[in-house]
């Protein structure tokens, strides 16, 4: 069983925020309703789409989420 995406992406945290996955998970990390325990696609897209403003475009999303397949395997 793989972790979590939010596991994943809190790896990528940085204050100074150097690219936008970095910038990505420094703005996930205060979304209290961030489905930390999702693995799925969807499901974590659907609530980005809706719910957070602090990503600036879905092709983030789809960058780091690129990154965390590629982590995983």
């Amino acid at each position: 069983m793989r972790r979590s995406f939010y596991s994943w992406l809190m790896t990528q945290r940085n204050p100074v925020a150097a690219n936008e996955v970095q910038t990505f998970a420094n703005g996930a990390f205060y979304d209290q309703q961030f489905p930390k325990q999702s693995d799925d696609f969807d499901e974590i897209s659907r609530h980005l789409e809706e719910n957070a403003s602090y990503l600036h475009s879905v092709t983030i999303f789809d960058e780091a989420w690129a990154e965390y397949l590629a982590s995983e395997n």
